[in-house]
């Protein structure tokens, strides 16, 4: 029973979230609060971990890890198991809705699976970020606030103790880097719609911190500089060992045109001189946006 488990340091009591920020004079508030605060502090703490690494470097992994990884490659096959169905219109698949729905009912379970016992608690609050983080299942669409979900989802799993500082890297290279390819896979798909995007003055339709963290890794690489990766050549030859090079794939793979055209504003990144600067610069424009 429950008197020889051994009691948690402190009570934590946890509260389903709800919707704050309703309207403009609602961002001050967020930007002043704890909640602001931590989640830009856990965006850079990450972006100071994988400053100069590659991902195919040695890095721990622990238990937790190899769990979020778990439950990433369960939503990953429920894909597979719901294929897109026929419809007049080419975007917005309305199968999504059924994967969705299946997310939807098994979310506080598969976080059960990632956090102790003595935290059964929290799984109800954390699992809201998941769900928040794969999209929206009205408009079958996609954008950076729902990334920022995940961020957010793994955020509150280092708040309560079930990742830590040693597993920096491994948030970033083996959780959020299976996250992308899962979220990739649903994009193509179901034929999702970019959620808030700026069109030709955002960065990407999709995502944006892979850019920052991406950008992190290139730091003071002997010889790929920013201009580089509008290159096909280095980006093929790279792509496995840089986050940043995997997204640039990724588009040339959904977008055809020139690189110049459908992707501007990263085009323009192409002529910064240093990853340094790119870095800076992204996160800026990170908490502008």
């Amino acid at each position: 029973g429950a008197s020889e488990e051994v009691a948690p340091p402190l009570q934590q009591s946890f509260i389903i979230p709800k919707k704050e920020i309703n309207m403009v004079s609602d961002m001050a508030k967020w930007k002043r609060s704890q909640a602001y605060a931590d989640y830009m502090g856990f965006i850079l703490t990450l972006n100071e971990g994988v400053k100069g690494k590659k991902l195919t470097c040695e890095y721990k992994v622990s238990e937790p890890i190899e769990k979020l990884v778990a439950l990433l490659n369960t939503l990953d096959r429920w894909i597979d198991e719901t294929p897109p169905v026929d419809q007049p219109s080419r975007f917005g698949n309305k199968a999504f809705r059924t994967w969705y729905a299946k997310l939807d009912q098994e979310a506080e379970k598969l976080v059960a699976t990632v956090i102790p016992k003595h935290l059964a608690d929290a799984a109800p609050e954390v699992a809201v970020y998941l769900k928040e983080s794969v999209g929206n299942s009205t408009r079958i669409d996609y954008g950076t606030g729902h990334e920022a979900a995940f961020a957010a989802f793994l955020c509150c799993l280092c708040k309560i103790g079930v990742l830590r500082v040693d597993d920096q890297m491994a948030i970033v290279f083996k959780v959020f880097n299976r996250y992308l390819e899962v979220m990739r896979k649903l994009q193509k798909t179901y034929r999702m719609e970019p959620a808030g995007s700026q069109g030709v003055w955002g960065l990407d339709d999709f995502q944006f911190l892979p850019f920052i963290w991406g950008s992190s890794q290139l730091i003071d690489h002997p010889n790929l500089e920013p201009r580089h990766f509008v290159d096909e050549k280095v980006v093929n030859e790279n792509h496995k060992d840089f986050m940043f090079l995997e997204c640039i794939l990724f588009i040339t793979e959904m977008k055809t045109g020139p690189f110049a055209e459908h992707s501007n504003q990263l085009w323009n990144i192409s002529a910064v001189p240093s990853w340094s600067k790119v870095n800076q610069g992204l996160i800026r424009m990170y908490k502008a946006e």
